[in-house]
């Protein structure tokens, strides 16, 4: 169904990457731009045997498009799965929409990401981020309640996702915001927790950090931001290996966070950054941890990293 945009793989680079499981795909509908849907996406993860995507979307369900795909999907050849995302889009931090996601067999709960006040500021200067989908009348969310406590829709979406046993992630939230939405999360049991981009957007301290490394979470790292087709930010790969060796493989996962329109296709945002990662001494072992065994562990494909 999909042209690769490079066919050419090395075996042993697809040894590296069979079964990896990429849990930042921007396939569409969305009201960004999208290169691909997902029904394409999946034929592309199939390129290098991905085992599975997730479909991820700041402003809806996901869920709903792939029930409503069906069945284009069935003969997919790599399962693709949804979640939800709490913008102001879907009501912020409610409940009732992580209830309906989870219902329809939503495997991930994005924290706020367009709607967070640290996105908000980062993309104040009009890099065209906020624009992409036009006037999308979006409120700034946060996790807590107007005395600056944890607010009740906050615990109780944290208590969904752990009877769930599902993935919660943190999205675009400031790091401080972050670490007492894991520290709740990890009280009401939640297994499965993420952290995007620490250093892009997010700008976590390092004693952040420590604190969501501390209740359990994985450390997220993107493709997207060091594939040099990708204008930004563009970090060198170098800064992808020791961050690597700062938090160690065992906490680590490295996802495409590609689909965009105007950037390479996910699978070869694989194809170039694991291959550099080879480049540089990082051990298959270690990649193969970061890309399979964590990714799996947090979509919930198995039971320990």
């Amino acid at each position: 169904m999909l042209i690769a945009e490079d066919s050419t793989v090395s075996p042993a680079l697809l040894k590296v990457l069979d079964g990896a499981v990429d849990l930042h795909v921007h396939s569409g509908p969305s009201p960004f731009p999208r290169k691909l849907n997902h029904v394409e996406a999946s034929y592309d993860a199939a390129r290098i045997n991905l085992r599975a995507i997730l479909i991820k979307s700041h402003h809806h369900n996901t869920v709903m498009d792939l029930l409503a795909m069906a069945d284009q999907l069935k003969d997919a050849p790599t399962p693709a799965f949804g979640g939800v995302a709490l913008n102001s889009e879907v009501g912020g931090i409610n409940p009732s929409a992580v209830a309906v996601a989870i219902q329809m067999g939503g495997r991930a709960v994005w924290g706020p990401t367009v709607s967070a006040g640290q996105h908000i500021e980062a993309h104040r200067d009009g890099d065209g981020f906020p624009a992409a989908g036009g006037n999308l009348e979006e409120d700034e969310v946060t996790i807590f309640d107007d005395s600056g406590n944890v607010s009740e829709q906050t615990t109780r979406v944290t208590q969904l996702v752990a009877e769930a046993d599902i993935m919660l992630t943190g999205g675009h939230l400031d790091a401080p915001q972050m670490a007492e939405l894991f520290a709740t999360a990890k009280r009401n049991g939640v297994r499965r927790m993420l952290v995007h981009h620490p250093d892009y957007i997010i700008d976590a301290a390092e004693g952040d950090l420590e604190a969501m490394l501390s209740h359990g979470a994985f450390v997220e790292h993107e493709m997207s931001m060091y594939h040099p087709d990708v204008p930004a930010p563009g970090f060198p790969i170098s800064r992808l290996v020791d961050w690597i060796e700062k938090v160690g493989p065992e906490r680590t996962v490295i996802n495409s966070d590609l689909g965009q329109k105007v950037n390479p296709f996910p699978v070869d945002g694989y194809i170039n950054v694991i291959q550099r990662l080879l480049d540089e001494g990082v051990p298959e072992r270690d990649i193969r941890q970061m890309i399979c065994h964590n990714t799996a562990f947090l979509l919930g494909l198995e039971e320990t990293p």
